[in-house]
Protein backbone atom coordinates (compact mmCIF):
# COMPACT_ATOMS: atom_id res chain seq x y z
CA UNK A 1 0.00 0.00 0.00
CA UNK A 2 1.39 3.37 -1.04
CA UNK A 3 1.65 5.95 1.72
CA UNK A 4 1.02 9.20 -0.12
CA UNK A 5 2.93 11.57 2.13
CA UNK A 6 5.91 9.26 2.55
CA UNK A 7 6.22 8.83 -1.21
CA UNK A 8 5.91 12.57 -1.82
CA UNK A 9 8.60 13.14 0.81
CA UNK A 10 10.96 10.97 -1.24
CA UNK A 11 10.78 13.45 -4.12
CA UNK A 12 14.02 15.38 -4.54
CA UNK A 13 12.09 18.53 -5.50
CA UNK A 14 14.41 19.04 -8.44
CA UNK A 15 15.20 22.34 -10.10
CA UNK A 16 13.85 22.25 -13.68
CA UNK A 17 12.24 18.91 -12.83
CA UNK A 18 12.82 16.20 -15.47
CA UNK A 19 9.43 14.63 -14.72
CA UNK A 20 7.60 17.81 -15.70
CA UNK A 21 9.77 18.30 -18.78
CA UNK A 22 8.80 14.80 -19.90
CA UNK A 23 5.09 15.37 -19.30
CA UNK A 24 3.34 17.06 -22.22
CA UNK A 25 0.10 18.14 -20.58
CA UNK A 26 0.82 19.02 -16.96
CA UNK A 27 3.25 19.67 -14.15
CA UNK A 28 3.61 16.54 -11.99
CA UNK A 29 6.53 18.05 -10.06
CA UNK A 30 4.30 20.89 -8.88
CA UNK A 31 1.55 18.44 -7.95
CA UNK A 32 3.96 16.33 -5.92
CA UNK A 33 5.29 19.45 -4.22
CA UNK A 34 1.73 20.35 -3.23
CA UNK A 35 1.33 16.94 -1.60
CA UNK A 36 4.72 17.22 0.10
CA UNK A 37 3.73 20.52 1.70
CA UNK A 38 0.32 19.39 2.97
CA UNK A 39 -1.62 20.93 0.10
CA UNK A 40 -3.02 17.69 -1.30
CA UNK A 41 -6.45 19.13 -2.04
CA UNK A 42 -4.92 21.32 -4.71
CA UNK A 43 -2.54 18.79 -6.22
CA UNK A 44 -4.87 17.84 -9.05
CA UNK A 45 -4.86 21.36 -10.43
CA UNK A 46 -1.48 20.77 -12.10
CA UNK A 47 -2.19 17.34 -13.59
CA UNK A 48 -5.87 17.58 -14.42
CA UNK A 49 -5.27 17.04 -18.14
CA UNK A 50 -2.53 14.40 -17.83
CA UNK A 51 -3.10 10.97 -19.34
CA UNK A 52 -1.63 7.81 -17.90
CA UNK A 53 0.94 7.87 -20.72
CA UNK A 54 1.98 11.41 -19.72
CA UNK A 55 2.55 10.34 -16.15
CA UNK A 56 4.38 7.21 -17.22
CA UNK A 57 6.84 9.34 -19.20
CA UNK A 58 7.23 11.59 -16.17
CA UNK A 59 7.96 8.59 -13.95
CA UNK A 60 10.55 7.23 -16.38
CA UNK A 61 12.28 10.61 -16.41
CA UNK A 62 12.59 10.77 -12.60
CA UNK A 63 16.24 11.03 -11.53
CA UNK A 64 15.82 9.83 -7.95
CA UNK A 65 19.01 8.40 -6.44
CA UNK A 66 17.22 5.29 -5.19
CA UNK A 67 14.21 4.39 -7.31
CA UNK A 68 11.91 6.67 -9.30
CA UNK A 69 8.97 8.27 -7.52
CA UNK A 70 5.84 6.23 -8.22
CA UNK A 71 4.22 9.22 -9.86
CA UNK A 72 1.22 7.50 -11.41
CA UNK A 73 0.31 5.68 -8.21
CA UNK A 74 1.04 8.71 -6.04
CA UNK A 75 -1.09 11.14 -7.99
CA UNK A 76 -3.77 8.55 -8.58
CA UNK A 77 -4.03 7.90 -4.83
CA UNK A 78 -4.04 11.60 -4.06
CA UNK A 79 -6.86 12.19 -6.53
CA UNK A 80 -9.05 9.10 -6.11
CA UNK A 81 -11.97 10.18 -8.25
CA UNK A 82 -9.86 10.52 -11.38
CA UNK A 83 -11.46 9.95 -14.73
CA UNK A 84 -10.06 7.08 -16.77
CA UNK A 85 -7.85 9.31 -18.90
CA UNK A 86 -6.98 12.07 -16.44
CA UNK A 87 -6.08 12.85 -12.84
CA UNK A 88 -8.00 15.39 -10.82
CA UNK A 89 -8.38 16.20 -7.18
CA UNK A 90 -11.44 14.85 -5.37
CA UNK A 91 -11.72 18.16 -3.52
CA UNK A 92 -12.30 21.07 -5.87
CA UNK A 93 -9.55 23.61 -5.39
CA UNK A 94 -10.56 27.19 -4.78
CA UNK A 95 -9.97 29.22 -7.96
CA UNK A 96 -7.28 31.85 -7.33
CA UNK A 97 -9.60 34.64 -8.45
CA UNK A 98 -12.10 33.89 -5.70
CA UNK A 99 -9.68 32.83 -2.99
CA UNK A 100 -9.97 34.52 0.42
CA UNK A 101 -7.63 37.41 1.08
CA UNK A 102 -4.69 36.75 3.40
CA UNK A 103 -4.23 40.44 4.16
CA UNK A 104 -3.69 41.35 7.80
CA UNK A 105 -2.21 44.21 9.81
CA UNK A 106 0.85 43.85 12.01
CA UNK A 107 1.75 46.76 14.30
CA UNK A 108 -0.60 48.85 12.17
CA UNK A 109 1.27 47.89 8.99
CA UNK A 110 -0.72 46.43 6.10
CA UNK A 111 0.63 43.02 5.09
CA UNK A 112 -0.59 41.32 1.91
CA UNK A 113 -0.10 37.96 3.63
CA UNK A 114 1.35 36.77 6.96
CA UNK A 115 4.39 35.00 5.47
CA UNK A 116 7.74 36.68 6.18
CA UNK A 117 11.36 35.70 5.72
CA UNK A 118 13.04 35.37 9.11
CA UNK A 119 16.20 37.33 9.86
CA UNK A 120 18.80 34.77 8.72
CA UNK A 121 20.81 33.43 5.81
CA UNK A 122 17.69 33.47 3.60
CA UNK A 123 17.75 37.29 3.30
CA UNK A 124 21.26 38.70 3.16
CA UNK A 125 21.24 40.87 0.02
CA UNK A 126 18.98 42.80 -2.33
CA UNK A 127 18.70 40.13 -5.02
CA UNK A 128 17.59 37.42 -2.60
CA UNK A 129 14.83 39.48 -0.98
CA UNK A 130 13.67 40.90 -4.32
CA UNK A 131 13.32 37.38 -5.70
CA UNK A 132 11.33 36.32 -2.64
CA UNK A 133 9.04 39.33 -2.98
CA UNK A 134 8.46 38.54 -6.65
CA UNK A 135 7.46 35.02 -5.68
CA UNK A 136 4.84 36.22 -3.20
CA UNK A 137 6.36 36.58 0.27
CA UNK A 138 4.62 39.32 2.24
CA UNK A 139 7.63 40.77 3.98
CA UNK A 140 11.12 40.34 5.38
CA UNK A 141 12.87 40.63 8.69
CA UNK A 142 16.25 41.34 7.09
CA UNK A 143 19.35 39.61 8.45
CA UNK A 144 20.51 41.35 11.61
CA UNK A 145 22.60 44.47 11.01
CA UNK A 146 25.37 45.46 13.43
CA UNK A 147 28.52 47.59 13.59
CA UNK A 148 30.82 44.73 14.64
CA UNK A 149 33.24 42.88 12.38
CA UNK A 150 31.44 39.59 11.77
CA UNK A 151 33.73 36.65 11.08
CA UNK A 152 31.98 33.36 10.42
CA UNK A 153 33.30 29.81 10.73
CA UNK A 154 33.38 27.02 8.17
CA UNK A 155 31.47 24.80 8.06
CA UNK A 156 28.68 26.54 9.90
CA UNK A 157 25.67 24.22 9.44
CA UNK A 158 24.71 20.72 10.59
CA UNK A 159 21.45 18.77 10.53
CA UNK A 160 19.62 15.83 12.06
CA UNK A 161 18.10 14.26 8.96
CA UNK A 162 15.10 12.10 8.12
CA UNK A 163 15.73 10.87 4.60
CA UNK A 164 16.61 13.98 2.60
CA UNK A 165 14.78 16.35 4.97
CA UNK A 166 15.94 18.10 8.12
CA UNK A 167 14.27 17.01 11.33
CA UNK A 168 16.40 19.61 13.08
CA UNK A 169 18.97 22.10 11.84
CA UNK A 170 21.97 23.53 13.70
CA UNK A 171 23.71 26.71 12.62
CA UNK A 172 26.62 28.79 13.87
CA UNK A 173 25.96 31.93 11.82
CA UNK A 174 25.91 35.26 13.57
CA UNK A 175 24.82 38.47 11.86
CA UNK A 176 25.13 40.18 8.50
CA UNK A 177 28.69 40.30 7.17
CA UNK A 178 27.93 43.40 5.08
CA UNK A 179 29.02 46.86 6.26
CA UNK A 180 25.98 48.34 7.98
CA UNK A 181 25.81 51.23 5.49
CA UNK A 182 25.49 48.68 2.66
CA UNK A 183 22.65 46.84 4.38
CA UNK A 184 20.67 50.03 5.02
CA UNK A 185 21.09 50.99 1.38
CA UNK A 186 19.69 47.56 0.44
CA UNK A 187 16.69 48.08 2.69
CA UNK A 188 16.11 51.53 1.23
CA UNK A 189 16.09 50.16 -2.30
CA UNK A 190 13.84 47.25 -1.35
CA UNK A 191 11.25 49.59 0.14
CA UNK A 192 11.42 51.95 -2.82
CA UNK A 193 11.08 49.17 -5.40
CA UNK A 194 8.54 47.09 -3.45
CA UNK A 195 6.43 49.64 -1.58
CA UNK A 196 3.61 47.17 -0.89
CA UNK A 197 5.93 44.69 0.81
CA UNK A 198 6.84 44.97 4.49
CA UNK A 199 10.53 45.66 5.09
CA UNK A 200 11.73 45.29 8.68
CA UNK A 201 15.32 45.88 9.78
CA UNK A 202 16.70 43.54 12.42
CA UNK A 203 19.49 45.19 14.41
CA UNK A 204 21.89 44.43 17.25
CA UNK A 205 23.96 46.94 19.20
CA UNK A 206 26.69 46.43 21.76
CA UNK A 207 25.61 49.34 23.94
CA UNK A 208 22.67 51.74 24.06
CA UNK A 209 24.04 54.36 21.65
CA UNK A 210 24.53 51.71 18.97
CA UNK A 211 21.01 50.39 19.39
CA UNK A 212 19.62 53.90 18.96
CA UNK A 213 21.87 54.79 16.03
CA UNK A 214 20.99 51.63 14.09
CA UNK A 215 17.28 52.01 14.81
CA UNK A 216 17.32 55.61 13.61
CA UNK A 217 19.09 54.56 10.42
CA UNK A 218 16.37 51.94 9.85
CA UNK A 219 13.70 54.61 10.21
CA UNK A 220 15.58 57.05 7.98
CA UNK A 221 15.90 54.48 5.17
CA UNK A 222 12.14 53.90 5.15
CA UNK A 223 11.85 50.59 6.98
CA UNK A 224 8.37 49.77 8.22
CA UNK A 225 9.61 48.61 11.63
CA UNK A 226 12.75 47.58 13.51
CA UNK A 227 13.40 44.26 15.22
CA UNK A 228 15.78 44.20 18.20
CA UNK A 229 17.80 40.99 18.17
CA UNK A 230 18.09 40.06 21.84
CA UNK A 231 18.43 36.39 21.07
CA UNK A 232 21.26 35.18 18.80
CA UNK A 233 22.78 32.24 20.75
CA UNK A 234 26.25 32.12 19.18
CA UNK A 235 27.73 35.63 19.30
CA UNK A 236 31.50 35.60 19.73
CA UNK A 237 31.29 38.92 21.58
CA UNK A 238 30.04 38.70 25.17
CA UNK A 239 27.15 40.90 26.21
CA UNK A 240 25.31 40.62 22.89
CA UNK A 241 22.56 38.40 21.47
CA UNK A 242 20.99 35.97 23.92
CA UNK A 243 23.14 37.44 26.73
CA UNK A 244 20.83 40.44 26.47
CA UNK A 245 17.63 38.42 26.08
CA UNK A 246 18.32 36.57 29.33
CA UNK A 247 18.66 39.83 31.24
CA UNK A 248 15.27 41.40 31.95
CA UNK A 249 16.76 44.79 32.81
CA UNK A 250 18.76 45.03 29.58
CA UNK A 251 15.74 44.01 27.48
CA UNK A 252 13.67 46.70 29.17
CA UNK A 253 16.38 49.35 28.94
CA UNK A 254 17.37 48.81 25.30
CA UNK A 255 13.74 48.63 24.21
CA UNK A 256 12.97 51.86 26.04
CA UNK A 257 16.00 53.64 24.54
CA UNK A 258 15.00 52.69 21.03
CA UNK A 259 11.32 53.57 21.54
CA UNK A 260 12.30 57.03 22.74
CA UNK A 261 14.23 57.76 19.55
CA UNK A 262 12.17 56.31 16.68
CA UNK A 263 8.57 56.51 15.57
CA UNK A 264 8.34 53.20 13.68
CA UNK A 265 7.18 50.03 15.51
CA UNK A 266 9.80 48.33 17.71
CA UNK A 267 9.83 44.51 17.90
CA UNK A 268 12.18 42.79 20.38
CA UNK A 269 13.14 39.24 19.36
CA UNK A 270 13.04 36.85 22.32
CA UNK A 271 15.47 34.07 23.20
CA UNK A 272 14.14 30.59 24.09
CA UNK A 273 17.31 29.91 26.10
CA UNK A 274 15.54 30.90 29.28
CA UNK A 275 13.05 29.24 31.64
CA UNK A 276 10.27 31.83 31.34
CA UNK A 277 10.05 34.21 28.41
CA UNK A 278 7.25 36.26 29.91
CA UNK A 279 9.58 38.17 32.27
CA UNK A 280 11.76 39.78 29.56
CA UNK A 281 8.72 40.07 27.29
CA UNK A 282 6.87 42.03 29.97
CA UNK A 283 9.92 44.25 30.37
CA UNK A 284 9.79 44.95 26.64
CA UNK A 285 6.03 45.53 26.81
CA UNK A 286 6.26 48.08 29.63
CA UNK A 287 9.12 49.76 27.76
CA UNK A 288 6.73 50.35 24.87
CA UNK A 289 7.38 47.45 22.48
CA UNK A 290 4.76 47.19 19.75
CA UNK A 291 5.23 43.44 19.29
CA UNK A 292 7.67 40.64 20.06
CA UNK A 293 8.97 37.92 17.77
CA UNK A 294 9.75 34.44 19.07
CA UNK A 295 11.62 32.23 19.01
CA UNK A 296 15.23 32.46 17.94
CA UNK A 297 17.24 29.23 17.80
CA UNK A 298 17.73 26.94 20.79
CA UNK A 299 21.22 26.30 22.13
CA UNK A 300 22.34 22.81 21.15
CA UNK A 301 25.22 20.50 20.27
CA UNK A 302 25.72 17.90 17.55
CA UNK A 303 28.54 15.39 17.12
CA UNK A 304 28.82 15.16 13.33
CA UNK A 305 32.54 15.07 12.46
CA UNK A 306 31.94 16.86 9.14
CA UNK A 307 30.51 19.84 11.05
CA UNK A 308 33.59 20.34 13.20
CA UNK A 309 35.57 23.56 12.85
CA UNK A 310 39.28 22.67 12.84
CA UNK A 311 38.41 19.54 14.86
CA UNK A 312 36.49 21.54 17.47
CA UNK A 313 32.79 21.57 18.40
CA UNK A 314 30.71 24.23 20.12
CA UNK A 315 27.22 25.14 21.32
CA UNK A 316 25.08 26.84 18.70
CA UNK A 317 21.50 27.37 17.53
CA UNK A 318 18.96 24.64 16.69
CA UNK A 319 15.92 25.19 14.45
CA UNK A 320 13.64 23.33 12.06
CA UNK A 321 10.64 21.08 12.58
CA UNK A 322 11.94 19.71 15.86
CA UNK A 323 11.63 23.07 17.64
CA UNK A 324 8.05 23.92 16.64
CA UNK A 325 6.36 22.55 19.80
CA UNK A 326 8.87 24.43 21.95
CA UNK A 327 8.38 27.66 20.03
CA UNK A 328 4.61 27.34 20.27
CA UNK A 329 4.83 26.77 24.01
CA UNK A 330 6.57 30.14 24.40
CA UNK A 331 4.11 31.89 22.07
CA UNK A 332 1.18 30.39 23.94
CA UNK A 333 2.45 31.61 27.30
CA UNK A 334 2.89 35.11 25.93
CA UNK A 335 -0.55 35.11 24.30
CA UNK A 336 -2.21 33.90 27.50
CA UNK A 337 -0.70 36.70 29.57
CA UNK A 338 -3.58 39.12 30.06
CA UNK A 339 -1.28 41.93 31.16
CA UNK A 340 0.29 41.94 27.69
CA UNK A 341 -2.97 41.42 25.79
CA UNK A 342 -2.20 44.35 23.47
CA UNK A 343 1.26 43.06 22.55
CA UNK A 344 1.29 41.62 19.03
CA UNK A 345 3.21 38.43 18.23
CA UNK A 346 5.32 37.21 15.33
CA UNK A 347 5.85 33.44 15.39
CA UNK A 348 9.06 31.66 14.40
CA UNK A 349 10.15 28.03 14.59
CA UNK A 350 9.69 24.91 12.47
CA UNK A 351 7.26 26.32 9.90
CA UNK A 352 7.24 24.29 6.67
CA UNK A 353 3.58 24.05 5.69
CA UNK A 354 0.51 26.25 5.74
CA UNK A 355 -0.82 24.11 8.60
CA UNK A 356 2.25 24.94 10.70
CA UNK A 357 1.60 28.62 10.03
CA UNK A 358 -2.09 28.21 10.84
CA UNK A 359 -1.24 26.84 14.28
CA UNK A 360 0.82 29.92 15.09
CA UNK A 361 -1.99 32.19 13.93
CA UNK A 362 -4.53 30.25 15.99
CA UNK A 363 -2.55 30.83 19.19
CA UNK A 364 -2.25 34.54 18.65
CA UNK A 365 0.40 35.41 16.05
CA UNK A 366 -0.34 37.95 13.35
CA UNK A 367 2.47 36.81 11.10
CA UNK A 368 5.01 34.01 10.88
CA UNK A 369 8.69 34.01 9.94
CA UNK A 370 10.29 31.18 7.98
CA UNK A 371 13.97 30.30 7.73
CA UNK A 372 15.00 26.62 7.82
CA UNK A 373 12.33 25.46 5.37
CA UNK A 374 13.47 28.08 2.86
CA UNK A 375 17.07 26.98 3.31
CA UNK A 376 16.02 23.43 2.42
CA UNK A 377 13.40 23.97 -0.27
CA UNK A 378 13.73 27.53 -1.51
CA UNK A 379 11.40 30.52 -1.67
CA UNK A 380 8.97 28.47 -3.81
CA UNK A 381 7.31 27.01 -0.70
CA UNK A 382 5.36 30.27 -0.56
CA UNK A 383 3.09 28.86 -3.27
CA UNK A 384 1.71 26.13 -1.00
CA UNK A 385 1.78 28.30 2.11
CA UNK A 386 -0.57 30.75 0.42
CA UNK A 387 -2.74 28.30 -1.50
CA UNK A 388 -3.10 25.88 1.40
CA UNK A 389 -4.17 28.58 3.85
CA UNK A 390 -6.59 30.09 1.33
CA UNK A 391 -8.17 26.68 0.70
CA UNK A 392 -8.55 26.10 4.43
CA UNK A 393 -10.24 29.47 4.88
CA UNK A 394 -12.55 28.87 1.91
CA UNK A 395 -13.63 25.50 3.29
CA UNK A 396 -14.50 27.07 6.63
CA UNK A 397 -16.16 30.08 5.04
CA UNK A 398 -13.68 32.48 6.65
CA UNK A 399 -13.24 35.73 4.74
CA UNK A 400 -10.79 37.54 7.02
CA UNK A 401 -7.50 36.11 8.26
CA UNK A 402 -8.02 38.28 11.31
CA UNK A 403 -10.79 35.90 12.44
CA UNK A 404 -8.31 33.04 12.82
CA UNK A 405 -5.87 34.89 15.08
CA UNK A 406 -6.07 33.50 18.61
CA UNK A 407 -9.10 31.30 17.99
CA UNK A 408 -7.49 28.26 19.66
CA UNK A 409 -6.42 30.06 22.82
CA UNK A 410 -9.57 29.13 24.79
CA UNK A 411 -8.86 25.42 24.21
CA UNK A 412 -5.57 25.57 26.12
CA UNK A 413 -5.82 25.19 29.89
CA UNK A 414 -3.51 24.37 32.78
CA UNK A 415 -2.84 20.67 33.54
CA UNK A 416 -4.86 21.02 36.73
CA UNK A 417 -7.92 21.94 34.67
CA UNK A 418 -7.91 18.89 32.39
CA UNK A 419 -10.70 16.32 32.55
CA UNK A 420 -9.39 13.35 34.52
CA UNK A 421 -12.72 11.54 34.97
CA UNK A 422 -13.17 10.26 31.41
CA UNK A 423 -11.08 8.35 28.89
CA UNK A 424 -10.92 7.35 25.23
CA UNK A 425 -9.88 3.82 24.26
CA UNK A 426 -8.01 3.00 21.06
CA UNK A 427 -9.93 1.17 18.33
CA UNK A 428 -8.34 -1.10 15.71
CA UNK A 429 -9.40 -0.97 12.06
CA UNK A 430 -8.87 -4.55 10.91
CA UNK A 431 -8.81 -3.60 7.23
CA UNK A 432 -5.86 -1.28 7.73
CA UNK A 433 -3.99 -3.48 10.21
CA UNK A 434 -1.01 -5.27 8.63
CA UNK A 435 -0.30 -7.50 11.62
CA UNK A 436 3.18 -6.13 12.31
CA UNK A 437 2.74 -6.19 16.09
CA UNK A 438 4.31 -2.81 16.72
CA UNK A 439 1.42 -1.79 18.97
CA UNK A 440 1.84 -4.98 21.03
CA UNK A 441 5.58 -4.43 21.49
CA UNK A 442 5.21 -0.81 22.56
CA UNK A 443 2.33 -1.50 24.92
CA UNK A 444 4.17 -4.45 26.48
CA UNK A 445 7.48 -2.68 26.99
CA UNK A 446 6.48 0.97 27.26
CA UNK A 447 2.83 0.94 28.24
CA UNK A 448 0.37 -1.06 30.34
CA UNK A 449 0.44 -4.56 28.82
CA UNK A 450 -3.06 -4.00 27.48
CA UNK A 451 -2.58 -5.58 24.03
CA UNK A 452 -2.26 -9.24 23.13
CA UNK A 453 -0.94 -10.53 19.81
CA UNK A 454 -2.08 -13.75 18.15
CA UNK A 455 0.92 -15.19 16.29
CA UNK A 456 -1.30 -17.41 14.12
CA UNK A 457 -3.68 -14.73 12.85
CA UNK A 458 -1.22 -11.87 13.40
CA UNK A 459 -3.98 -9.86 14.99
CA UNK A 460 -3.58 -7.53 17.99
CA UNK A 461 -6.40 -7.31 20.53
CA UNK A 462 -6.95 -4.60 23.10
CA UNK A 463 -7.69 -5.68 26.68
CA UNK A 464 -10.20 -3.09 27.77
CA UNK A 465 -9.81 -3.80 31.48
CA UNK A 466 -6.09 -3.02 31.33
CA UNK A 467 -6.05 -0.20 28.80
CA UNK A 468 -5.64 3.26 30.34
CA UNK A 469 -6.18 5.16 27.08
CA UNK A 470 -2.63 6.50 26.77
CA UNK A 471 -2.67 5.91 22.97
CA UNK A 472 0.98 4.98 22.58
CA UNK A 473 -0.24 2.17 20.32
CA UNK A 474 -1.94 4.64 18.00
CA UNK A 475 1.20 6.73 17.70
CA UNK A 476 3.49 3.82 16.77
CA UNK A 477 1.09 2.20 14.28
CA UNK A 478 2.71 2.56 10.83
CA UNK A 479 -0.52 2.26 8.85
CA UNK A 480 -2.93 4.45 10.83
CA UNK A 481 -4.99 1.40 11.74
CA UNK A 482 -5.63 2.53 15.32
CA UNK A 483 -8.16 5.27 15.91
CA UNK A 484 -10.33 6.60 18.73
CA UNK A 485 -13.42 5.21 20.41
CA UNK A 486 -16.05 7.38 22.08
CA UNK A 487 -15.12 9.12 25.33
CA UNK A 488 -16.70 7.57 28.43
CA UNK A 489 -16.66 8.06 32.19
CA UNK A 490 -14.10 6.05 34.14
CA UNK A 491 -15.26 3.55 36.69
CA UNK A 492 -14.71 4.46 40.30
CA UNK A 493 -11.73 2.68 41.89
Amino acid sequence: MLHIHEEAARCLLCEDAPCTKACITGDPARAIRAIRFDNIKNAGRWVAQCTDADLERAEQACIHYDQPIRIRELLGSACRNAAASSVCCDAIATPPSSAPSLAITFCGIHCENPFFLASSAVCTNYEMVARAFEMGWGGVFYKTICKQDIREVSPRFDAIKEGTSFAGFRNMEQLSENPYEVDFDILKRLKQNYPKKVVIASIMGQFEEEWVELAQMAEFTGCDAVELNFSCPQMRVAGMGSDVGQDNELVTAYTAYVKQHVHIPVIPKMTPNITHMKEPAMGAYFAGADAVSAINTIKSVTFTPEAEVSEKKTISGYSGRAVKPIAQRFILELAQNHIMKDLELSGIGGIETWRDALEYLQIGCRNVQVCTAVMQYGYRIIDDLILGLQTYMAERGIERLEDIVGEQLPSFVQPSELDRNTMVLPKIDREKCMGCGRCYISCSDGGHQAITFDLNTRQPHIIGTKCVGCHLCRLVCPTGAIGLSKRFTKKEK
